[in-house]
C-alpha cells in the first residue's frame, strides 16, 4: 500500500458511509462503479493513492468474483486492513441486497403483478443496450489491438453463445496460454512465479461437501460458492454461469423467472451479482437469499484479502501481468457473448427490439448519459407498452 505509515486522511467510518452510499445509488454495472470509485476516492477526495487504486483493480481483475465488490474490499483494506476490508465490502453489498430481497418478496407474493411484468418487459430489453456498451468499453480497454487477446476473446464469446453457460477452465486456460506465449518460463522451478499470487481454487474442496446428500440450502451454498469462485471480471459474467445451473441443471427457476432476476439486478444499484439474492429468495425464501449472497461474496472477499499482501510484492511480474491479461480478455469475451444470450430471451417482439436498439444508440451517442435514466425510461415505456402488447 502507498505509505501506510502515514495517517489516512479519512476515518474508517467515512469510508463505510461512502461505500453504503455507492451501494445504494451506484447504477451502471461494474465498469461504472469502478469508475465512480476512482473519481470519488482518488481524484476528488484523495483518500486513496493512484498506485493503490491500480493495484486493487489489477487484483480484482485477476481474482475470480465480482469486480466492483472486490475493488471496494481492497480499498477498505488499503489503510484499515482486515476490519476496513470487511466493513467496506459489507457496506457496498448491503443496500442492494435489501432491495433485491424486498423485490423478491413482492415478486413471490404478487408474482403476476402486471406492473412488475411490465417494468421487466421494458427494462429487460434496455439492459441489453447497457451490457452491450459495457462490453464495448471493456473490449477497447482490455483487448485493444492485441491479436492473441482477440483470439481468446472471440473464442470465449462464441463458446458462451453456443453453450449459454460459462466454462470455468477456459478462463484459466486463457490466462495460461497468454502467459506461455508472452513470457515462456525460462526456469520452470525457480523463484515464485504465478503460484505466488494465484488464489487457491475452492472447487477441490467442494468434492468433500458433495459426498453426502445435501439439503436445498446446502445445494444453494455449494452452487453459489462455485459461481463466486469461478466468475471473472464483470458481475455480468456471472449471468451465463448462473443460467447453466439455476435453469438448466437444477430447474430452480423457469427461463422467464431467470430473465426477471437479471432485470432485478439491473434496476437495483450496486453490484450486478446481487441478483443471486433475488434468485435465492425465489428458491428458498429469506434463508435462501442470505445463503446465496453469502456464498457468492465469500470467495470474492477471501480472494481479495488473502493475496493482498503478496500482490504488492509480486503483482508486477511479467508472467502474472500476462496471466491477468489472458483471463481479462476471456471474461470480456464471455460478457460480449452473454449480450446475445440475454437478447434471445428479452427481445420477444418489435417494441422490445426497438427498446434494445434505442438504449444502445443513446448510450453510444451520449457518453455522459447515466444508466439509471435509461432504466427509468425503459420501465415507464414498458408500463405503457406491455398492456397494449398483451391485452
Amino acid at each position: 500500500m502507498s505509505d501506510n505509515t502515514t495517517q489516512p486522511s479519512y476515518t474508517l467510518w467515512q469510508m463505510v458511509l461512502y461505500m453504503l452510499r455507492l451501494g445504494a445509488l451506484g447504477f451502471g454495472g461494474p465498469v461504472a462503479l469502478v469508475g465512480y470509485m476512482h473519481r470519488d476516492l482518488v481524484e476528488s477526495r484523495g483518500w486513496i493513492g493512484e498506485a493503490d487504486y491500480k493495484e486493487g483493480l489489477a487484483l480484482a481483475q485477476m481474482a475470480p468474483g465480482p469486480l466492483a465488490a472486490q475493488l471496494a474490499t481492497y480499498l477498505g483494506y488499503v489503510h484499515y486492513r482486515l476490519v476496513g476490508a470487511t466493513l467496506a465490502s459489507v457496506a457496498f453489498v448491503l443496500p442492494s441486497f435489501l432491495m433485491v430481497v424486498a423485490l423478491g418478496w413482492a415478486y413471490v407474493d404478487y408474482g403476476g403483478l402486471q406492473w412488475m411484468q411490465a417494468v421487466f418487459y421494458g427494462v429487460g430489453a434496455a439492459v441489453i443496450g447497457i451490457i452491450a456498451i459495457s462490453a464495448q468499453k471493456l473490449t477497447k480497454k482490455s483487448v485493444g489491438s492485441d491479436k492473441l487477446l482477440w483470439a481468446i476473446y472471440l473464442t470465449l464469446a462464441a463458446v458462451t453463445v453456443i453453450t449459454e453457460s460459462e466454462i470455468a477452465w477456459l478462463f484459466i486456460s486463457a490466462g495460461v496460454i497468454n502467459w506461455l506465449v508472452r513470457c515462456p518460463p525460462k526456469n520452470w522451478f525457480g523463484g515464485p512465479g504465478l503460484a505466488a499470487v494465484l488464489p487457491v481454487q475452492l472447487p477441490h474442496a467442494t468434492g468433500l461437501v458433495l459426498s453426502f446428500d445435501p439439503g436445498q440450502l446446502t445445494q444453494i451454498a455449494i452452487f453459489f460458492a462455485k459461481a463466486g469462485a469461478f466468475v471473472f471480471g464483470s458481475g455480468l459474467a456471472i449471468v451465463p454461469f448462473l443460467y447453466g445451473g439455476v435453469v438448466s441443471e437444477y430447474h430452480w427457476l423457469t427461463e422467464k423467472q431467470f430473465v426477471d432476476a437479471v432485470a432485478v439486478a439491473m434496476i437495483t444499484p450496486g453490484p450486478v451479482v446481487i441478483t443471486v439474492g433475488f434468485i435465492g429468495y425465489i428458491v428458498a425464501g429469506l434463508p435462501g437469499a442470505c445463503v446465496a449472497s453469502a456464498a457468492t461474496f465469500l470467495p470474492c472477499y477471501l480472494f481479495t484479502v488473502i493475496p493482498a499482501p503478496y500482490f504488492k510484492k509480486y503483482g508486477k511480474r511479467p508472467a502474472i501481468v500476462a496471466f491477468v491479461d489472458g483471463i481479462t480478455a476471456a471474461a470480456v469475451g464471455a460478457i460480449a457473448g452473454s449480450v446475445i444470450v440475454i437478447a434471445q430471451r428479452s427481445i420477444v417482439d418489435v417494441p422490445t427490439a426497438l427498446l434494445a436498439i434505442s438504449a444502445t444508440a443513446l448510450l453510444w451517442k451520449f457518453k455522459k448519459l447515466q444508466e439509471p435514466v435509461i432504466v427509468l425510461g425503459a420501465a415507464l415505456l414498458g408500463m405503457l407498452l406491455f398492456p397494449l402488447m398483451h391485452h
